[in-house]
């Protein structure tokens, strides 16, 4: 994914492959400028000129859709893709309410009399657990807690049954408690209605019971691919390891601080040569890119990893230095 600038070409997102099945759930973790937002765009199609997918083919159901023409393609967002936006005041119209948001999302893909659209949407807010459905139908945004936005941003998304939900940073700016809740619930709506779910976020907890396989994202590449329970128990990238590492532990007496990341992410115009990683690895391996590729003793599992350090190195530093303070 490309944009052009007054310093050269921005390369955002390169070489990155997803593929996710009916019923699953994928979670694209990293941290801020890792290009995890902008590959859920492309998905979408909203890149808009003059930045552009380079390289590369998005598919849905077997059918391509990164070269439909823009009038093809809104009849595909919503009706087969919906979308959760980490921020759903600024993605609902303040002068509409949500009544009449919800509404015109599901006659705009659905052949539905007014009444039936109506019932819909008030069955669809009553699913997403906004209390009173009948009252709230009628409020705007404002008059909604953060949490109840996203709820209803969540039944706007689900309205049309899509067939791909798209969650980026879905409880950014909630608290701990209403981000239970909003994760809670995409996973009983995802088993309902067994859309597949691509939740974008930055901190590995929020896809720790949700998620089953992660794509871990640095400076607009993946470095490390595979399940959940493998990157949490068994992850193979440095990256990966501080990641887990700065996540706080509520199930163990932990006396330690937690392990930063040392360093910041790079510039994607001025990107270090061989591993983007290499300038904060206290473990930085030979020079050159190196590509995604599966782990030889996990062959056939599906972990992937992009890392110069050797298999059985990788394995004695997790062993001996991350996983005792993880």
């Amino acid at each position: 994914m490309e944009f052009p600038t007054r310093q050269g070409t921005l390369v955002a997102v390169d070489g990155v492959s997803l593929t996710i099945a009916p019923g699953e759930v994928l979670g694209v973790v990293g941290e801020s400028g890792a290009g995890k937002s902008l590959t859920g765009a492309a998905v979408i199609g909203l890149i808009d000129p003059p930045g552009r997918i380079g390289a590369g083919e998005i598919s849905l159901a077997g059918r391509r859709i990164d070269n439909l023409p823009p009038e093809a393609l809104r009849r595909i967002r919503g009706r087969e893709i919906g979308a959760v936006f980490q921020d759903p005041l600024t993605s609902l119209n303040p002068l509409y309410t949500i009544g009449r948001q919800l509404i015109e999302t599901i006659t705009t893909h659905l052949e539905l009399t007014p009444a039936a659209a109506r019932a819909r949407a008030l069955e669809l807010l009553s699913e997403v657990g906004i209390p009173a459905p009948g009252r709230r139908f009628n409020h705007y945004p404002h008059q909604f807690s953060g949490g109840m936005r996203q709820r209803a941003m969540i039944a706007m998304a689900l309205s049309c049954d899509p067939e791909l939900l798209i969650a980026d940073e879905p409880t950014t700016a909630l608290d701990v408690t209403v981000q239970a809740q909003i994760l809670d619930l995409i996973r009983d709506l995802q088993k309902e209605f067994n859309s597949a779910v691509i939740i974008i976020t930055h901190d590995l907890g929020v896809v720790a019971e949700l998620a089953d396989d992660i794509m871990v994202m640095y400076a607009g590449k993946g470095v490390e691919y595979g399940s959940a329970d493998v990157i949490f128990k068994a992850p193979e990238h440095p990256y990966t390891w501080g990641l887990l590492g700065s996540m706080p532990r509520l199930d163990r007496d932990v006396r330690e601080r937690l392990i930063s990341i040392k360093g910041s992410p790079p510039s994607l115009i001025n990107l270090p040569s061989g591993c983007a990683f290499h300038p904060r690895c206290p473990y930085a391996g030979r020079e050159g890119i190196p590509s995604l590729t599966e782990v030889p003793q996990l062959e056939g599992d599906g972990h992937l990893v992009a890392c110069h350090l050797p298999v059985a190195t990788r394995s004695r530093i997790f062993a001996e230095d991350v996983a005792p303070h993880l």
